[in-house]
């Protein structure tokens, strides 16, 4: 009831004020803008569709990679963009960049030296990256030592291959001051190999990469590491492997013996901070191009978290142990992570609505009865001066009669509900008895 109804006068309340007035709109205005901004939240598009990834040189090891990682994405409607590189260095300084728009991109192991500041994750060592030294000469070379003094290719600024070839030389002697190191990408060192100029080159590459089927079907000689484990323990992110004879050719029995070599780790690695979603599909396209067994290793060796040159990203290792989450399993990519981005912004909201929806009847319960409870602080309040007025006036039994009749009537045009019709008569029933209570302080004047 309106607070200046005349027969609330017993518990009247002074009108609101104008600065609570404009308490309340502002608390309003400033609920509807945080309502709207939720809902932005909630509209904005699930995830990025397009992941920039820094590889290597063209048609090198990393962009093959890239290139079979790229139709599986596609396939959940994201673009892998394959960005080019001098190699794993460079890779690893565009990542190291937070402002560098490249997310993901492929670094060799032990060519870096990774800090907590880097912010970097490993997703998953993918493949092996063979280490080839191909040579010149009639004299069998199997250690590096024998190497010293020659003119030999190490690779070009940025790769991975400068990196391995200048610790590997120096655990067997070798150095710039004595021995002609020279910086040729790959083609250059087989030209220079070819016409002469050059007495050794180190190849980095997979056996079925044009590059290398060139050099195993020349009359260049290909290095076995006679000390491979050795200079595996004292550089432990290289690993030993063997190329099996005749895996050139079996006609020809090329290579006539096998060969053991030293390869380094081709490792993805992004950003940490990649969308989650993100690093789930590309575990998922790393799974698909290097499962299948090749040269070096059987089938399902790779991907895995064999590696501590990064921190492992905690989707590898839950990838790992369970595959992909449940509703990727079993939802198109979009839709699963439209949903696993909201849950944590909607259950908060589902939580609080589902607590308004439990409490908006009660709500509408006590808003209903507010409109009998005033009339009932009324009659108490009416009821009390009676009370406390033991020889009251006939000036003040006509009041009192006058402000039950005044209640008696506002309650009859109270509107609520029928179900709230029982407490409207018993409201009627507290009117009577403070009018008889009226009745009877009457009746003791008139005695």
């Amino acid at each position: 009831m309106p607070r200046h109804n005349p027969a609330l006068h017993r518990i009247h309340k002074p009108p609101m004020t104008a600065r609570r007035l404009r308490f309340l709109i502002f608390g309003g205005i400033v609920l509807l803008a945080l309502l709207g901004w939720g809902l932005a939240v909630v509209l904005k598009p699930a995830i990025q569709r397009t992941i920039v990834i820094t590889t290597g040189a063209d048609k090198g090891i990393y962009a093959g990679f890239a290139e079979r990682y790229a139709p599986l994405l596609k396939r959940e409607g994201i673009t892998l963009d394959i960005r080019s590189s001098s190699g794993s260095v460079e890779n690893y300084q565009r990542l190291t960049d937070p402002d560098s728009e490249y997310e993901v991109g492929f670094i060799q192991s032990g060519t870096t030296t990774p800090s907590p500041e880097d912010q970097l994750q490993t997703i998953a060592a993918v493949s092996y990256e063979p280490i080839w030294v191909f040579y010149r000469g009639d004299v069998v070379v199997n250690r590096l030592a024998q190497l010293r003094g020659k003119r030999i290719s190490i690779g070009v600024p940025g790769s991975g291959l400068l990196t391995v070839s200048r610790v590997l030389l120096g655990h067997s002697g070798i150095s710039a001051d004595n021995t002609s190191l020279q910086e040729m990408d790959a083609y250059k060192a087989y030209q220079s190999l070819e016409s002469g100029q050059l007495d050794a080159a180190f190849f980095i590459g997979r056996p079925d990469a044009p590059m290398q089927q060139m050099l195993l079907n020349s009359d260049l000689k290909l290095m076995s590491f006679a000390q491979a484990d050795a200079l595996v323990l004292k550089f432990p992110s290289l690993s030993k492997i063997i190329f099996p004879r005749a895996s050139t050719s079996v006609v020809n029995d090329l290579p006539q013996a096998d060969v053991t070599m030293l390869a380094a780790t081709a490792l993805l690695v992004s950003k940490d901070t990649l969308h989650p979603a993100l690093a789930y599909l590309l575990l998922e396209a790393a799974n698909a191009a290097h499962a299948r067994e090749d040269y070096f290793t059987p089938r399902g060796v790779f991907p895995n978290l064999n590696t501590d040159d990064f921190p492992i990203s905690d989707e590898s290792t839950r990838y790992f142990k369970s595959g992909r989450p449940f509703l990727q399993r079993y939802l198109p990519f979009w839709l699963a992570s439209f949903i696993e981005r909201r849950l944590l912004i909607l259950l908060p909201f589902m939580a609080l609505l589902f607590g308004l929806l439990q409490a908006l009847p009660r709500m509408v319960e006590a808003r209903m009865k507010n409109r009998l409870v005033v009339w009932y602080r009324e009659i108490k309040s009416l009821e009390d001066e009676i009370w406390q007025n033991g020889q009251p006036s006939p000036e003040q039994i006509a009041q009192w009669r006058e402000d039950i009749e005044n209640i008696d009537a506002n309650a009859s045009q109270i509107r609520i509900p029928q179900r709230y019709f029982q407490d409207v008569y018993t409201l009627k029933q507290a009117i009577r008895v403070v009018r008889d209570r009226i009745s009877r302080a009457a009746g003791k004047i008139e005695e």
